[in-house]
């Protein structure tokens, strides 16, 4: 399956945002997601992946002091299909070309499957941080 990483110009809250993350089950995104209004702003900066016409999952980059917050959303039927890890490539791409030094990610503990992701993170090269956040370095071209 061959994915498309489209950026949005004027990231807004849509229907596919709404089924991917403000339909995930508690505790995995922040709840305020689930409440926004269709069309509303979003801040940072958001990639859509799609194939054949399907949005399969979301990329958010938040730069700010030379690292980057991420966010990872896939759809639930298709997880377990490499949208993840492509999207996390994606977005090691989007920083190094903005001159960034780290991405990290925030798993919250409400997660229901915090210690998964954890170690999915971890297997692509994220460390714990002091913070309870992982983190991993952006590899220079």
């Amino acid at each position: 399956m061959a994915f498309n990483w489209i950026r949005e110009t004027h990231p807004c809250w849509d229907d596919d945002k709404q089924h991917i993350i403000g339909d995930a089950p508690p505790g995995i995104f922040d709840r305020r997601y689930a409440s926004l209004a269709k069309g509303a702003p979003l801040l940072g900066e958001w990639w859509r992946v799609a194939s054949d016409g399907h949005t399969l999952g979301y990329g958010w980059l938040d730069a700010a002091w030379g690292d980057a917050e991420i966010l990872l959303a896939t759809a639930p039927a298709a997880r377990r299909q490499g949208v993840g890890a492509f999207i996390l490539e994606k977005l090691e791409g989007e920083a190094r070309a903005r001159g960034l030094n780290y991405l990290y990610n925030v798993v919250r503990p409400s997660h229901p499957d915090a210690a998964a992701l954890r170690a999915w993170l971890e297997r692509h090269g994220f460390e714990a941080a002091p913070d309870s956040s992982l983190v991993r370095a952006v590899p220079r071209a």
